[in-house]
């Protein structure tokens, strides 16, 4: 009997970002693989869904003290016989980079455009970065197209091997027949799902629904985060029809309940919340960003994130028009189906363990 590929996977923690619930989705699916799950803090808020073979803390308490646990990552890659590390977000790929040997494969997901992201303003990021991958070159995997390009072109290096491997949505999970039919006679709802930070772009959104206090149209803003007491004085000097509702677990069972899912990202990745209300044939208003425009092509609107009113004749055009907006849901939910699948994600993820491996043999 041939023994089973070992995989080590490392990521920050197991807090509800978009690669966390990513990692998560697939170490529940690939089962003819070893999988052994590296973090550097403690974090879970996903309990038992976390599903592997093993699992190891490095309980990082500052990151000066990094290169300590970069010699006892590279010990359990030693003791445990891993024969693919597979790195996600900064301090992890960092970490992998140089406590991996040259003889295991090594491959590196890159989850967000770091040509706008905060942390790569940073010279020292950038430089960290460009060094350890000239040290070690890694296999790239970028969640879009733009993410992909960016990274080279914003930290000046030659890409070694790469591949553009979509995220995705559970639709075993996110799948109802259709989403919300609006009655003209109630509020028009409107939901938002993502953390409370500057790229989500939340006070545009607060901006726009100023100008839309007298019509019948409320937002929701779901998720957490450091902007918001910021937002909340916002909402309550501007009298905006917006309430922040916190995190939500189980966003699915929401999705329902509202008429519109809206975006105003300054940058994404590839959006899983947007997948998501994709895959529950919600309609979409999303700022006009090429990520957002690559995840849902011709199935969304799009307004200028430079114009306000551009959002608010676009929120009213959709008000009036329920035919519209059972036409954009459709559309959205077909073509989540057609392309960004849990099962799409793991045929191009095996397939890049693959070759990998056959690098390394």
């Amino acid at each position: 009997m041939t023994p089973k590929i070992t995989i080590l996977h490392i990521i920050n923690n197991f807090g509800r970002g978009g690669a966390e619930t990513m990692l998560i989705s697939v170490l529940k699916e690939l089962k003819e693989y070893n999988n052994i799950v590296v973090t550097l803090y403690e974090e879970n808020k996903f309990d038992n869904n976390l599903q592997c073979d093993k699992y190891f803390c490095l309980n990082l308490k500052s990151i000066y003290f990094l290169p300590f646990k970069i010699f006892k990552l590279r010990n359990i890659i030693k003791a445990n016989r891993v024969d693919i590390v597979h790195s996600h977000l900064f301090w992890p790929i960092f970490a992998a980079r140089f406590a991996t040997p040259k003889r295991i494969a090594l491959i590196t997901t890159i989850h967000t455009s770091v040509a706008y992201a905060r942390d790569y303003k940073k010279w020292i990021i950038r430089f960290l970065d460009r060094f350890s991958y000239n040290l070690r070159n890694s296999i790239i995997i970028a969640v879009a197209k733009g993410p992909l390009k960016q990274y080279f072109e914003t930290l000046k290096i030659k890409p070694y091997k790469t591949h553009v491997l979509y995220n995705f949505v559970d639709t075993a999970m996110f799948n109802i027949a259709e989403s919300a039919t609006h009655n003209p006679e109630q509020v028009f709802k409107i939901i938002t799902i993502g953390t409370l930070r500057y790229p989500k772009n939340h006070q545009y959104l607060i901006s726009a629904f100023e100008k839309l206090k007298m019509l019948p149209v409320e937002l929701h803003i779901y998720g957490d985060g450091p902007m918001q007491p910021e937002l909340q004085t916002a909402i309550e000097k501007s009298g905006a029809n917006v309430i922040l509702k916190g995190e939500a677990r189980d966003v699915h069972t929401i999705f329902s309940n509202y008429d519109l899912y809206i975006m105003a990202s300054h940058f994404e990745g590839f959006s899983l919340s947007v997948l998501e209300a994709m895959a529950m044939q919600m309609p979409l208003l999303l700022s006009d960003i090429p990520s957002f425009r690559e995840q849902a092509a011709e199935t969304a609107l799009y307004f200028n994130l430079n114009d306000v009113e551009d959002c608010t004749q676009k929120i009213k055009t959709l008000l009036a028009d329920k035919t519209l907006l059972h036409k954009m849901g459709l559309a959205a939910k077909k073509r989540v189906t057609d392309n960004f699948t849990l099962t799409h994600h793991l045929q191009g993820l095996r397939k890049i363990y693959a070759e990998a491996l056959n690098e390394r043999s």
